[in-house]
């Protein structure tokens, strides 16, 4: 736990239940105004030197007031400092929404407060009622169709996307070991980031990645930028029909806890008919742990719930999950980080 979220759980605890509730209850003020943060690209103003906020409204054009009271606000919870009255500069927690930072979570952020997201959080009740995604409520279709409709709003996403895999490149490569595979099949890839950084670790390894067509477009400007373009095949389709077959290890990162069991065992059966006997399952997802132990995969398992209609799980369902399918779930690797690495292999008839 970090010396931060311990001040902070200490501070917590001098507080009145009623106060300390009524703080959690006030978290959504927050997380708007970190997006909104995003969307101005303050920390990326902030990158040279501390600024007045005169300064910092008249080049985002925002209304000076305001755009204080904004900052003040983040202050208060260490996203940005007032060095000097009206003067704010960048903290460490406020360097990851600057675009060039290699931690950057930038577009993640911007994309948790766009409008057509941020409004499924205010149907939460609907799917605790149901037990249905809330996100068809809101934007008319499934979440995916959704993007497909709307490639402004799919590029915000695969954008977020891409800051995640960035994040994930060097906890992944650090905790699996890749050796003696050939060729490595990113399943629903998306532009291939994770993918070229496990590559570009791995200079014996191949690639495939597979996803939709229109998803596809950007990958190859990716997997140039990165220089692995020679080393990866582009496969398209939908693994809800079928996937490649062949590959040596099958790779899927935060794709399982997009859907539910019905719909996850249909992609999972695939990647069982695609993959050979000697063959690798690996899942790059956050597993749950028992208890009442702080988690960010708890957190993220509302998105889940709300948005695309998923769930993040236990080590006892992905086990159960993995069998369902034909898999045996060998081990759960932990990263230094809230995700995991599910190993899995063919079960043995």
């Amino acid at each position: 736990m970090s010396t931060q979220h311990n001040i902070a759980a200490a501070a917590a605890h001098e507080l009145p239940t009623e106060a300390l509730l009524m703080q959690l209850s006030g978290g959504a003020f927050i997380s708007q105004a970190v997006s909104v943060a995003a969307k101005l690209g303050l920390a990326d103003l902030l990158k040279e030197r501390p600024k007045q906020v005169s300064e910092l409204a008249a080049e985002t054009r925002m209304h000076e007031r305001s755009l204080y009271r904004l900052l003040r606000c983040l202050a208060s919870v260490g996203v940005f400092a007032e060095i000097d009255p009206q003067v704010f500069g960048l903290t460490p927690l406020a360097e990851p929404l600057r675009t060039d930072a290699p931690n950057s979570v930038r577009d993640l952020v911007i994309f948790m407060g766009e409008p057509w997201h941020w409004r499924v959080y205010g149907e939460m009740l609907y799917s605790v009622e149901t037990g249905q995604s809330a996100w068809g409520r809101v934007n008319d279709g499934d979440v995916f169709d959704y993007f497909g409709k709307h490639p402004a709003e799919s590029e915000i996403f695969n954008r977020a996307m891409t800051n995640l895999s960035r994040l994930a490149i060097p906890v992944v490569v650090e905790a699996y070991d890749f050796k003696g595979i050939g060729t490595l099949a990113d399943i629903a890839g998306g532009h291939g980031l994770l993918l070229s950084g496990i590559l570009k670790a791995n200079p014996d390894l191949k690639g495939w990645l597979f996803d939709l067509p229109q998803v596809l477009e950007g990958a190859t400007a990716m997997l140039e930028q990165e220089g692995v373009a020679e080393r990866v095949e582009l496969r398209r389709g939908s693994f809800f029909e079928s996937v490649p077959a062949g590959a040596d290890a099958y790779l899927m990162k935060h794709i399982i806890h997009d859907w539910d069991d019905e719909r996850s065992l249909t992609i999972l059966r695939n990647i069982h008919r695609a993959m050979p006997e000697h063959g690798k399952l690996l899942l790059v997802e956050m597993v749950i742990a028992p208890g009442n132990e702080p988690h960010f995969g708890k957190v993220q398992d509302l998105e889940m719930l709300v948005s695309p209609g998923g769930i993040e799980r236990t080590a006892d369902e992905y086990r159960e999950l993995y069998k369902q399918a034909g898999f045996e779930l060998t081990r759960i690797i932990q990263t230094a980080s809230p995700l995991s690495i599910i190993e899995g292999v063919k079960a043995r008839r």
